[in-house]
């Protein structure tokens, strides 16, 4: 596959003699190379820069062909002789330098890694077989002056862990370069609830090639094209008419008919005719899922896409692109990702490290509400670390809600909201600023569901079931509640507080805890549904008394201090 050697134009390389035979390599590794060679000697007979060397030809070491000797900035002389073997056929940086300088695509490598003809001697042999035969033939020529193995990094295949080889084949792209700035307009104009969401997006865009829509699948959709000696008939009217097929018959009909029985009827296409048997990138068949939007008369741009911190290279970049190219919009108003969960020390999951935590484990022990609180809690846009310690956590909060839910419960049982409730205004100073408070905490978590915020929901709700609620307004309240008559007026304005935070926590914590809601919302007095998931939200309202929330949050900082200084003494 060798049709050139790569100089960079800037190292400086000697002409040397060694051993009786001459050579040219990069001037700072001839120390390297002494060693490696076993040279006894090394004689420099001429120094000059890689650029001198463009054009010069030399012979194949194993055919008889003549290939010149190019400039490419990839060559370094860190390592190796400072030239480097150029196939453009077999790897990305030969393949950019090859097309510099009109070098042929030659790949003597078909799709099942077997030599083709253009291998001459070795067609037919395997390529890892082929490489053996190489090397022997390379040293029976006397050819390879060292053999020996290297460690370095490579690229395998993430299903079968084996290595890949790279080959040049034909494929179908689609110009992003046109529609560039557009990409980046519409991903300005996406409602982004991370900063680096949007910067990451425009970034991958600004450096992205054209995308290669072609793929060499066994299973996938067809790309809709005929060829007519060996060129493609680009007919739009054509591929119309495949679809409509499609859509009666299925994609399959592509491999199970012939050409005459695709082509509408007195369609004129004479010559060699053959189908394109690649099939499209999945990443086309999603990035054009919005299409069913359109056509079921729902909205458009879509409300919402959500999926991983992966996507933005996947899903999020696809849509984008075939949206914008299609219709000039992205296919999205908003974008929410979330980062992936890790095990306890920050690895990925996997069963060969047996460090998977089963969610169906943890809700048949614990509860899926307990679980549904962790996913709450922890900030999903980053990955994110769960452990049977950190479950022990989060059920201990949970357990806090639902022992704070049960006793607020009880001391409302006796408690009819139609005929026992008392207003907002008529209660005393301690009810007023409770209620306030609610209202406060309400608001916060309101604002982060509409802002997908939701672990800040958590941070703010513990705080005010666990200090406000259970340590100070209910324990404050017991006495009353407790030992007053059952109808006394102060009493049920304690009960009617406790009704209103009740109802409005049910509510606002049943998408996150909708099991524990929902069981609660039946032992609600005056509960108006069959269920809680039929209610709406609480509406909420600003402070409505500011000097007794005033003096209330002072009474409360001197409460921590004295706290604080009890602990310390």
């Amino acid at each position: 596959a060798n049709l050139a050697v790569s100089a960079h134009p800037d190292i400086i390389y000697a002409w040397f003699e060694a051993n009786g035979k001459k050579y040219i390599a990069s001037k700072n590794l001839l120390s390297n190379l002494k060693q490696i060679l076993d040279f006894e000697e090394v004689k420099i007979i001429k120094e000059f820069k890689g650029k001198e060397l463009e054009f010069e030809q030399y012979h194949h070491p194993l055919f008889e062909r003549v290939s010149p000797i190019i400039l490419g900035e990839h060559v370094s002389d860190e390592d190796g002789t400072g030239l480097v073997h150029t196939a453009p056929g077999h790897g990305e940086d030969d393949y950019n330098v090859g097309r510099k300088y009109n070098l042929e695509l030659l790949s003597p490598v078909d799709a099942r890694g077997m030599m083709t003809k253009e291998a001459y001697q070795y067609e037919g042999l395997f390529y890892e077989k082929a490489n053996l035969q190489i090397i022997e033939d390379l040293r029976t020529n006397g050819h390879l002056l060292k053999e020996s193995t290297i460690k370095h990094s490579y690229p395998h295949d993430w299903r079968t862990k084996k290595p890949v080889i790279f080959r040049a084949t034909p494929q179908w792209f689609a110009s992003i370069n046109m529609i560039k700035e557009d990409l980046l307009k519409a991903v300005a104009e996406v409602n982004w609830h991370t900063s680096w969401g949007e910067l990451r997006l425009s970034n991958m865009l600004k450096d992205r090639d054209d995308w290669v829509i072609s793929r060499q699948r066994a299973w996938g959709v067809p790309i809709p094209i005929i060829y007519k000696d060996d060129e493609p008939v680009l007919d739009a009217n054509l591929i119309y008419h495949f679809a409509d097929l499609f859509e009666k018959h299925g994609s399959d009909i592509w491999y199970e008919w012939e050409i005459k029985d695709l082509l509408p009827k007195g369609y004129k296409l004479e010559g060699k005719l053959t189908k394109e048997m690649d099939i499209m990138d999945v990443w086309f068949d999603s990035g054009t899922s919005y299409n069913i939007l359109k056509r079921r008369g729902l909205s458009y741009p879509a409300d919402l896409y959500l999926e991983g911190s992966d996507q933005y290279r996947g899903w999020f970049n696809s849509s984008l692109t075939c949206s914008v190219a299609t219709n000039g919009v992205a296919p999205y108003k908003e974008i929410v990702s979330h980062g992936f969960v890790l095990d306890g020390q920050g690895r990925k999951m996997s069963k060969s490290l047996g460090n998977v935590v089963d969610p169906l484990k943890v809700m048949s022990e614990q509860g899926a509400d307990v679980l549904r609180l962790w996913v709450a809690s922890v900030d999903y846009e980053a990955d994110v670390r769960i452990s049977n310690d950190l479950m022990k956590q989060v059920a201990e909060n949970y357990r806090k809600i639902r022992n704070t839910v049960r006793f607020m419960l009880g001391v409302i049982s006796d408690f009819n909201y139609e005929t026992d409730y008392i207003g907002w205004s008529m209660r005393g100073q301690m009810n007023r600023y409770m209620t306030d408070k609610y209202h406060m905490v309400a608001k916060k978590i309101l604002n982060a569901y509409d802002n997908y915020k939701f672990h800040e929901i958590t941070r703010v709700l513990m705080p005010f079931v666990v200090n406000d609620l259970s340590a100070f307004y209910l324990d404050y309240t017991k006495d009353s509640l407790y030992c007053d008559d059952k109808n006394d007026f102060e009493r049920r304005s304690i009960q009617s507080t406790i009704f209103d935070i009740l109802y409005g926590l049910l509510r606002l914590l049943t998408p996150i805890m909708p099991h524990t809601t929902s069981e609660a919302y039946q032992h609600l007095p005056n509960h108006r549904f069959e269920d809680i998931y039929l209610e709406n939200m609480p509406h909420v309202v600003g402070i409505r008394d500011q000097k007794i929330h005033d003096a209330f949050q002072l009474f409360e900082n001197l409460r921590e201090d004295v706290y604080r200084h009890l602990e310390l003494a």
